[in-house]
């Protein structure tokens, strides 16, 4: 069941089960990474997979870190003539038993104004927050600016 934010606290306020909402406890981070910047005035992104371990579905809401001052989830998408785009993807729904990839040319995690560069060897925190009020907190690794991938 996909319910909007909005839907939420309505339902929350006229008393409906918490389990319409599974819990962000139920969510795991594999593989997060993200490639160095070139200083803070272009933006940085961050990528992983999150797979929902749980019964029901389970909606990411919002993100914050203190690298980026507007951290968002993206799309990055083609049109028929070859044009790419990137837009908010807004809140994502991760059915019960199943996986998001966030990756490059896919979804992914918009890190804007950064606060500091991104320097290969290091790490950031991410927060993820969750519809039910959860929020979980990913260790994200910084690769070099040519990275592909976690394990590169």
């Amino acid at each position: 069941m996909k319910l909007p934010f909005a839907s939420l606290a309505v339902a929350l306020a006229l008393g409906m089960p918490s389990a319409l909402f599974a819990g962000s406890q139920d969510v795991v981070a594999e593989n997060a990474w993200a490639r160095a910047s070139i200083g803070t005035s272009r933006p940085g992104a961050a990528y992983m997979t999150l797979r929902n371990t749980g019964e029901e579905p389970v909606v990411l809401t919002g993100l914050s870190t203190d690298l980026a001052m507007m951290p968002d989830i993206h799309r990055t998408t083609t049109d028929a003539q070859g044009m790419t785009s990137m837009a908010p993807a807004g809140e994502l729904e991760i059915a019960s038993g199943e996986a998001i990839a966030l990756e490059p040319g896919g979804l992914h995690v918009m890190l804007m104004q950064l606060q500091r560069p991104m320097v290969e060897g290091e790490s950031f925190a991410l927060t993820l927050e969750f519809a039910d009020g959860g929020e979980m907190q990913v260790d994200v690794p910084i690769l070099g600016i040519a990275a592909r991938g976690p394990e590169e």
